[in-house]
Formats: C-alpha cells, structure tokens, sequence
C-alpha cells in the first residue's frame, strides 16, 4: 500500500505539521511554546516539527520575544516564500491580476484591456497580466480566473457566454489549454460564485451554511451556496438568474436564447437608469442615477416622492426574482452586491428586504456585502490559497 496508514508516525508527524501551520496562518508569529500550547504538542515533539518544518522552507525564524527577566523565546512565522497564487478577473472590458505568497498578503495587481480576438493572444494576455502583477522571481503555484459565465462540467467549454461576450474562449478543453499555455496549473470559475466564497469567508456570510448571494450591476447574476458547499448545477450554470423569466419581462421565445430577458431586462444597470429618468431623476450611468435617487429621498417635495418611488420600483423588481429563488432554495440569508445595491447602500436593501418579505413565507435576512475591494479576485485568491496550502503544507512528509 502505498502512502500512510492510519496510526503510521508518517501520518501524525504530517497531522501535526499541518495543525502548527494553521495556527501560524491564522495567529501570525508564535513562539515554540505558544505553538506546543496551541497544537497540544510536547516541547521536543514541537521542536522537532519546527526543525522539520523550517527545512522544508515553510518556517522562517522571526526575532526574538523578551519575556522573564534573563529569558527569550525565538519567534517563528510561516515563510510568506513557500508558494505564489494567481487571481484573475475578466471582463468585456479589462483583466484584472492579483498575486498573493501563501499568507494571502497581496505582492501585486496588474491591469491590460481584455484581448478581443483568437485563443493565442487569449493566453498571451493572461500572461502578461499575471507577470505584471507578480513578484520577480515567485512561481505561481495555482492560477483561478473569474470569468462572466461558467464552465460546463460535461464539456469542459465556456457556457453562458458568446464568444462575442469572451472572445477568444470558446474553445474545447478550456482548462487543460489554459493550463498547458501558462505552465500552471488553471481553475476557472464563475464570478459571482467567486463573490460568495469572498462573503462566506470575510463577509456577510461568515457563518451562515445556506445563502443566496445577488449580483446586480450592468448584469444580473446570483451564486447559490447550501450545506456550506456552493451549488453549481449540471450545466455549471446554476446561479445563471439573468436569463431566469420574470413578469413583466421578454423571454427568450421573444428576444433570443442570449439576448435580453428575463430578469436581466428587469433589473440589470441599463433597465434601472431607464426606470429611474422616468421617474425624473437624472444621472450619466445607472450608479450615478441611484446615487442621485438616494440623495433626492432624503429630501422633502415632490422630486423627493419621485425619487422614494423609483427606488421602490427598483427594489419590487429586485424583490421578484429573489421571490423566485428564495421559495426554491429557502437560504438562512440574501446578501446582495453589485453597484446597483452598493450604490443604493441600507436605502435600497431595506426596500428589497421589505419587498421580498411581502412576496414569500419565508423571511431570510437580507444584508449587504461586506467584502472590500475587488471580491473576484478576493475570492479567486482564497480558492488558490486553499488549494495550494493544501499541496504545500503536505510536502513535509514523504508520501
């Protein structure tokens, strides 16, 4: 039989590694005896896993801490060296690089405009915006890319997407090709759903085992998360609620199987801007517009009553589909992200909140992100890191 058994020194020396890394990763420094306290280890046990593990090049030594009079402790922290992970975000219009050592301290971002033609520039692209972003001399362990639509499972190719929308992607065997041009190992996933492992992690998830994330910006997407493990459907296109149909607007039978319908014509940026300058109030783009609309409600006067109206109108139309999903899925929680509900900020989820409550038996709590930054790339980086800590923090044993 090959690697270890159950019981097998191999086996607890490897248990114990990973334990007093952990404790490293999310404590920062210790000392040997604060890393035997915490790992239940004795001091010559724990010793001889720190000798292990700083000739693994895992372990660096990090000072000395002052403690008794006439007494020291070395200090020891995870080498931030070890291992590099990738982030990438595409979109239409750019793509967006993050590079993080194993810590997930971020080294560097990159941005270049999205390649509009063929699969070899595609790769070229991805290079160059992943050799931007990193550290001379790092190797990336493990790539993930966040992309506006979804890997199907039974094919391997991009669904959900025209290669008018991802030029340059519709191409067999996405992955492995990807994976072979940049020589590292390649994970593509949805973005939204790369949100909702952000929020679970660091946001306003944290804690909750069944939730509903809502993206609702220019596009309409939602990432589906139940028993703490997101949902991704057989097509890998589960969250895929931009073409979902939606009262009040076209379906596919009318405009095109990727045209606009559904609840993206409902809800999605350019429909909210069309609402609200019905309503009178003004903006140069749909964020502007509810910026404005927020500002204007606050007021008094008839402008302040059309402004409270379409962010009603808004929120109703939010609140149906949510409607939808939430008598299907039943989620603990509804968080929305996206900068049609960001720029509406707690005046919006209040309204969605209380819409959707009038529409549904259940009442799932309704909270804003909390996730700061770009959350693709943060949520990106947290599936390489989780992957790569895996493979790396195993390599202080011999299989």
């Amino acid at each position: 039989m090959n690697g270890p058994t159950p019981g097998t020194p191999s086996l607890l020396r490897a248990i114990n590694d990973r334990a007093a890394l952990q404790a490293l990763l999310e404590r920062g420094p210790l000392t040997r005896p604060e890393i035997g306290t915490l790992t239940g280890l004795s001091k010559p046990t724990a010793s001889q896993l720190l000798a292990r593990l700083q000739e693994a090049g895992l372990v660096v030594l990090d000072g000395i801490r002052e403690g008794m009079p006439g007494r020291t402790a070395e200090v020891y922290r995870i080498n931030p060296a070890a291992a590099h992970v990738g982030a990438l975000d595409v979109t239409p219009d750019r793509i967006e690089a993050s590079v993080a050592d194993i810590t997930g301290t971020v080294v560097g971002t990159y941005v270049l405009p999205t390649p509009r033609r063929g699969g070899g520039e595609l790769v070229e692209r991805l290079r160059a915006a992943l050799d931007g972003a990193n550290t001379p001399g790092a190797r990336l362990r493990q790539v993930v890319i966040g992309v506006q639509a979804a890997i199907d499972p039974s094919t391997g190719r991009l669904g959900y997407a025209t290669a008018k929308d991802m030029p340059g992607w519709q191409i067999p065997a996405l992955v492995p090709t990807l994976s072979d041009g940049l020589g590292i190992p390649v994970a593509v996933e949805n973005n939204v759903n790369l949100v909702a492992l952000a929020e679970q992690a660091h946001g306003a998830a944290q804690g909750t085992s069944d939730f509903v994330l809502l993206w609702a910006d220019e596009g309409i997407g939602s990432a589906i998360v139940l028993g703490g493990r997101m949902h991704r459907g057989a097509t890998g296109g589960a969250g895929e609620v931009g073409y979902m149909p939606t009262p009040g607007a076209p379906t596919a039978r009318e405009a095109g199987r990727y045209a606009n319908h559904g609840y993206q014509a409902l809800t999605g940026g350019p429909a909210v801007l069309k609402l609200l300058r019905s309503y009178g109030v003004r903006g140069t783009d749909f964020r502007q517009a509810i910026a404005n609309a927020v500002n204007a409600a606050e007021r008094t006067g008839t402008k302040a009553d059309d402004a409270r109206a379409g962010l009603r109108d808004i929120a109703a139309r939010i609140a149906v589909g949510l409607a939808a999903i939430t008598s299907v899925i039943d989620p603990g929680l509804v968080v929305l992200t996206g900068g049609i509900v960001l720029t509406g900020g707690e005046t919006l989820r209040e309204l969605v909140e209380h819409e959707l409550h009038a529409l549904t038996i259940p009442r799932p709590q309704v909270r804003l992100s909390t996730v700061e930054g770009n959350p693709v790339l943060a949520g990106a980086l947290d599936l390489a890191l989780d992957t790569t800590r895996d493979e790396v923090f195993s390599s202080t044993v011999p299989s």
